[in-house]
């Protein structure tokens, strides 16, 4: 995920890290995320993300020696949801989003999103 000039995208590392921590169960150090991801990031480099992710309130961290163990603060689902519901937020043209979200899914998500939607709906009813 580079651009012509070779760099890398905005917030690309920050997507591997939390990435790299969701594929793992326990908490991970910086260099354990360092060795995880490799790619010849410095160590430097991956204790910022973290740091920065820790500052957003993606991931907690502990005391772990003279460094700290990080986590994601929520799963990889729940994060893409809350993406998404963010992208609709305020927006005044929700419905044409949500209709060119829905017309951009294959035929096996559309499936799949009209049985969770009729599944929430029979909730709500209830």
């Amino acid at each position: 995920m580079t651009t012509k000039d070779g760099r890398r995208r905005p917030g690309s590392l920050e997507a591997e890290v939390m990435a790299t921590l969701w594929a793992h169960a326990d908490p991970m150090t910086a260099a354990d995320v360092q060795a995880a991801i490799g790619d010849d990031l410095a160590y430097n480099t991956v204790q910022t993300i973290l740091i920065r992710l820790y500052g957003k309130g993606q991931v907690e961290r502990r005391r772990a020696g003279r460094g700290h163990l990080y986590w994601p603060v929520e799963d990889a689902a729940t994060a893409a949801a809350s993406q998404m519901r963010a992208a609709l937020e305020g927006r005044p043209d929700r419905q044409a989003v949500l209709q060119r979200f829905a017309a951009s899914l294959d035929e096996a998500d559309a499936v799949n999103l009209r049985r969770l939607l009729a599944d929430a709906e029979r909730r709500r009813r209830s």
